[in-house]
């Protein structure tokens, strides 16, 4: 499993021809620096780094915190139509995201949102599964304590902020890790979104790399390799939490 990840650093480090030559090289070698100034040179790292950053945790700790509401409200409020309305957004992660893309597009054009953050950030703020995960973890979380509150006089957003989500730490870093990586692999929805250099994530700025006649992929190993580095970081920055 980390094979792929040393075979990309080792290429990042190598000139492009060498990661189809026979043995495969393995070893470190003296292109990084060439590597790393003609990627940036191509995509400008400092700036497609940021967009990433910016869009992917602005995202998550949103998404976050509007699924865990509303995972809050589908496990331990009783109102009619409870399990008809989760229903439809479990059934919602079966339609297909490519028949979405249209509406969105024309949603977001209507908006004046295209080539923007917000078209990036806000679409899928409410992910189903996000909802789904959160919802199951607080089923277990024992009503008693919530009525004890209320005996108590805490309201509503005391009760979720102060009782419930200090014990859902092990549920939310697992939530969060989710959707941090969706959305900083996502692809498609920002490829058709952005139309501008200054807007690109990674994946988009990435792709770029691609001409029709000459791949450098000392350029394109570089990048993957940087842009790998923020999702193990934040991964063990979670790590604990996401085991327990």
């Amino acid at each position: 499993s980390l094979f792929p990840f040393y075979w990309a650093a080792i290429g990042a480090t190598n000139e492009s021809g060498k990661l189809f030559s026979k043995p495969p090289v393995l070893i470190p070698g003296a292109k990084l620096v060439e590597n790393v100034k003609n990627l940036n040179e191509a995509i400008d790292i400092g700036r497609v780094m940021f967009n990433s950053l910016f869009v992917a945790i602005v995202y998550t700790v949103l998404s976050l915190l509007i699924c865990s509401m509303a995972a809050y409200a589908f496990a331990k409020f009783r109102f009619r139509g409870r399990n008809i309305i989760f229903g439809i957004f479990l059934l919602s992660m079966m339609v297909p995201y490519h028949a979405t893309i249209i509406p969105l597009f024309k949603m977001m054009a209507n908006f004046g949102w295209l080539d923007t953050y917000q078209a990036l950030i806000l679409p899928n703020l409410a992910y189903p599964f996000a909802i789904f995960l959160m919802r199951q973890n607080m089923l277990a979380f024992p009503n008693s304590l919530i009525e004890a509150a209320r005996i108590d006089g805490s309201g509503e957003w005391k009760i979720f902020f102060r009782i419930v989500m200090p014990s859902m730490k092990p549920a939310l870093a697992a939530t969060a890790i989710f959707l941090f990586l969706y959305q900083w692999n996502s692809f498609l929805w920002p490829l058709i979104a952005l139309s501008s250099n200054e807007m690109y994530t990674f994946p988009v700025a990435l792709s770029s790399l691609f001409g029709l006649s000459r791949i450098d992929y000392g350029q394109v190993m570089s990048g993957v390799t940087i842009a790998t580095i923020p999702i193990i970081i934040f991964f063990l920055a979670l790590q604990r939490q996401f085991i327990s």
